[in-house]
C-alpha cells in the first residue's frame, strides 16, 4: 500500500491484522459465553448448528486462538505498554482530560496511560480466563475448586466487559481519527502530535520505525 499524502504510519500490516483477530475472538468468547451463563441468552445457540455443544466448541477453540493471539500481542506492544513513565503518572492525575478540562494533557509515546492500562488488565485477565478455562473445560480438580474457577471466569468476563466498552468508545467517538490507526494504519501528524507526541518525535528522529 502506498503511503496517503501527509500521513504518517502508526501500524503495520502485522499490528493491525492482530488487533482484529484480538478483538473478533474476544467478541466472539463474549457472545458464546453470555449464551452459557445467562438463561436469558440461551437463544444465542440457536445460531449455530447443532447448538449448545457446538456453542461450547466455538467457545473453546476461540479460546485457544485469543490466547496464542495475546502471546504474539504481547510481543509486538509490551514493550510499549508494560511500564509507566514520568508522563503517564502525570496522565493518571487528570486522567487525560476525559473527565474534567484541564490545561494540558501530559505527552504520551505510542500508547497513553489508559491505553497501557487496558493492555495490563487484559494481561492479567488473559492469564485469568485462560487459565479457568483450560481447568473448566479439563476438571481435574475438586467440583468445589471447580465451582470457584467458574466464579472466577465470570469475574473476568465483568471486569474485561467493562474495559473494552471503554476502549471501543475513546477509540472511535471518544478520540475521532483514532480509529484509523487499526482502520488502513496511517494518521495524520496533526493527530500524531496532538495524541502520541514522542512517539512521533522519535520517529521523525529515527530512533524507531513505528
Amino acid at each position: 500500500m502506498a503511503k496517503p499524502k501527509n500521513l504518517i504510519q502508526a501500524s503495520t500490516v502485522f499490528e493491525r491484522v492482530l488487533h482484529w483477530v484480538l478483538a473478533g475472538s474476544c467478541l466472539l468468547l463474549f457472545m458464546t459465553g453470555l449464551g452459557f451463563m445467562f438463561h436469558s441468552l440461551s437463544f444465542i445457540s440457536r445460531f449455530f448448528p447443532g447448538g449448545y455443544l457446538i456453542m461450547k466448541w466455538v467457545h473453546n477453540i476461540d479460546g485457544i486462538i485469543f490466547g496464542i493471539a495475546f502471546l504474539f500481542a504481547l510481543v509486538a506492544w509490551g514493550k510499549d505498554t508494560l511500564f509507566f513513565d514520568e508522563d503517564d503518572k502525570k496522565w493518571f492525575r487528570v486522567l487525560g482530560g476525559y473527565l474534567w478540562e484541564v490545561e494540558e494533557v501530559p505527552e504520551a509515546g505510542k500508547f497513553d496511560a489508559g491505553q497501557k492500562t487496558f493492555f495490563m488488565v487484559l494481561f492479567l485477565f488473559w492469564f485469568t480466563m485462560v487459565g479457568t478455562g483450560i481447568f473448566m473445560w479439563f476438571p481435574i480438580f475438586p467440583p468445589a475448586l471447580t465451582r470457584w474457577l467458574y466464579v472466577l471466569h465470570a469475574l473476568g468476563v465483568l471486569v474485561l466487559g467493562g474495559f473494552i466498552v471503554i476502549h471501543i468508545y475513546l477509540h472511535t467517538c471518544g478520540n475521532p481519527g483514532t480509529f484509523q490507526v487499526m482502520g488502513h494504519g496511517y494518521v495524520s501528524k496533526a493527530w500524531a502530535k496532538l495524541h502520541r507526541p514522542k512517539w512521533l518525535r522519535d520517529v521523525e528522529a529515527r530512533r524507531r520505525s513505528i
